[in-house]
């Protein structure tokens, strides 16, 4: 395939974390509080509204998460993504003259099957990082969906 070719198929899939905050702090966990969503449904991801995300990447793709509380007065951010970095190296940005940040990464190769990754996220003004109680999953363009 050539660069021209490559870069018309290339898309943006954002990727969003809607959090309720006071249920994850109450409860300590973010268990039946964290809800996922993608912008690649006609794609071929599932699991959407859930913490069972299967998000469908080819190469190229770029990534973009972001999340969102249901409470607006409580405090929320992505604190880490973890993943393979052969696959893609997602990095915190901030939206400029803000300390709103979000993450975005490039997608490098496609997955060998299904590619598990950790989200944690900073709520309220707890110190320790809260993590999603499931692996969300990036799978490539080859691979039927879960």
């Amino acid at each position: 395939m050539n660069k021209r070719a490559h870069e018309e198929g290339r898309q943006t899939t954002s990727i969003a974390a809607v959090v309720d905050c006071v249920g994850s702090l109450a409860t300590g966990s973010l268990a039946g509080n964290l809800y996922l969503y993608d912008t690649n449904k006609s794609g071929g991801s599932t699991g959407h509204g859930s913490e069972d995300l299967h998000t469908r990447v080819k190469v190229g793709d770029q990534l973009l998460w972001t999340a969102f509380g249901l409470e607006c007065e409580t405090f929320l951010r992505i604190a880490e993504i973890s993943m393979d970095e052969t696959v893609c190296v997602p990095e915190r940005h901030l939206y400029p003259g803000t300390d709103v940040s979000y993450w975005i990464a490039t997608v490098k190769k496609n997955p060998i099957g299904e590619l598990p990754y950790r989200l944690a996220f900073t709520v309220g003004a707890r110190r320790e990082p809260m993590f999603a109680p499931r692996s969300p999953v990036l799978f490539g363009t080859d691979q039927a969906t879960a």
